[in-house]
């Protein structure tokens, strides 16, 4: 930052990576203004706060936060047990941004809907750089106000801008239309959300560790439940990748996952429908009606879509972007995440350098950086942050210092339509939770090689995935 480094730094997003990239700034002496669609921090988080992670505390808590939450007497979480959703929110993320440092610079139901160089539309290059952002922002009751900043840092992640249901990327016909039939991608089976369930048909559509979650506890329900159904739907043609290696995994929590899954579905308890591609959706009286390509149907009064998710680009439309054309996250990054050759636990370190976009003190970080790929940990969007804030407080040496451990556990295998933070559920047959608690070497599988025709990424090693 140069001549605007009098303005504050925006950071769009108060979940976990944008209340990390705050308490970096702040650390690098800069001024953070923190913007959340949401009307608390963490609003996403608190959506699924119902859900436990694979990863334990210490890779879920940012070394800048617990710097700053130290001196009020906060304490830590134990390092190695696997927290809630709502413990994450509790214990850290919630006395985070109420810290006095955060708190007066963090503005709630504030939603981002356009960033844009103050004075000049993507298309003019004359002293772009030494011009301020400007970022419109529209609260809940509809005023719009801009701000001027120095830099931008995106951490609004991709909660919000869940896949479409239908085939080909696309909304199947009528999608949009039965939204009220349609509920979030990781609805509260067996709490808050269990009435909207119990007794009825429930369609779970996508095979990735969300699906497996959300199916296993539905079968809890089914058995508690009278009348209540479950249905599943994968375009796959089996499910083989779905239930994985079992005993013989070389991750034991995914292998146990699988394991109950399929014990669920050759008992009758889950009614799983394969190579299913949703072309349509008619919304009747009496229930929802999904055709295939190949015309066949389901029938369900609930449907859930555990069918990952994508950025949203749209308030960044006046930015100059360089984004993969395969993931949509930033290009250098691309081949370094692609969920065909890595697991979250085989992506190298990468930080400013890798981040960075034509657009100059612009970053997207967290979630939304992986763009379409589901093999995102928090550890690893701390460091995104932690080089960036360096970038932009003139530190180049330790913007390029990336460095990273991260967790030998099955946190490295994320199913498509998740992220590697996603949970484990509960066994339905003993009703224990079944979490990844001892560490295990990562699975390492090829080289990386040409992904759909880019060049190869470098030597790393690459994580074998269920990209489903």
């Amino acid at each position: 930052m140069d001549s605007t480094s009098q303005l504050p730094v925006a950071v769009i997003g108060a979940g976990p990576i944008g209340l990390a990239a705050a308490a970096h700034l702040l650390e690098q002496g800069l001024d953070p203004v923190i913007f959340e669609s949401g009307p608390t921090p963490a609003a996403a988080v608190n959506q699924w706060r119902h859900i436990r992670l694979f990863s334990p505390w210490r890779f879920n808590l940012d070394a800048a936060a617990v710097r700053l939450l130290e001196p009020t007497g906060w304490e830590s979480p134990r390092l190695t047990a696997l927290p809630y959703g709502g413990e994450l929110i509790d214990e850290y993320l919630a006395p985070l941004a109420a810290h006095p440092a955060i708190a007066g610079r963090l503005h709630t139901g504030a939603r981002v809907i356009a960033v844009t160089r103050a004075g000049l539309d993507k298309t003019h290059s004359r002293t772009r750089e030494q011009a301020s952002f400007r970022i419109r922002v529209q609260s809940t009751d509809g005023t719009v106000v801009d701000h001027l900043v120095a830099a931008v840092i995106d951490a609004s992640g991709t909660w919000n801008a869940p896949n479409p249901v239908g085939t080909g990327g696309l909304p199947a016909i009528g999608e949009d239309s039965a939204a009220d039939r349609i509920t979030s991608p990781l609805p509260d089976a067996l709490g808050a959300d269990r009435d909207r369930f119990a007794g009825r048909r429930v369609l779970v559509i996508g095979s990735g560790h969300s699906a497996a979650n959300t199916l296993i506890n539905l079968a809890t329900l089914a058995r508690d439940e009278p009348g209540t159904r479950v249905l599943w739907a994968i375009r796959a043609d089996t499910a083989n990748r779905v239930y994985g290696g079992g005993d013989a995994d070389g991750l034991p929590a995914r292998g146990q996952l699988g394991t109950r899954l399929r014990r669920l579905v050759e008992a009758g308890t889950i009614q799983l429908t394969a190579g299913f591609h949703t072309q349509r959706i008619d919304a009747t009286d009496d229930c929802l009606v999904l055709t295939a390509v190949d015309g066949r149907a389901l029938e369900a009064d609930v449907l859930v879509p555990a069918t990952g998710f994508r950025p949203e680009l749209d308030m960044l439309r006046e930015l100059r972007l360089d984004l993969d054309p395969i993931v949509e996250a930033p290009t250098r990054l691309g081949p370094l995440i692609d969920p065909e050759f890595h697991s979250c636990g085989t992506v190298p370190p990468h930080g400013a350098r890798h981040l960075a976009h034509p657009e100059h003190d612009f970053y997207i970080v967290g979630s939304k950086s992986y763009g379409r790929a589901p093999t995102f940990l928090l550890a690893t969007g701390y460091e995104q942050v932690r080089s960036i804030t360096a970038a932009l407080a003139g530190d180049s040496s330790a913007a390029e210092d990336v460095q990273l451990v991260l967790p030998e556990t099955g946190v490295c295998s994320a199913g498509a339509g998740t992220s590697c933070d996603t949970p484990t559920g509960q066994d339905p047959e003993t009703d224990t939770e079944s979490c990844c608690r001892t560490p295990e070497p990562a699975f390492l599988g090829i080289p990386t090689g040409l992904a759909h025709g880019r060049a190869a990424a470098g030597s790393f090693a690459a994580g074998k995935t269920e990209r489903l």
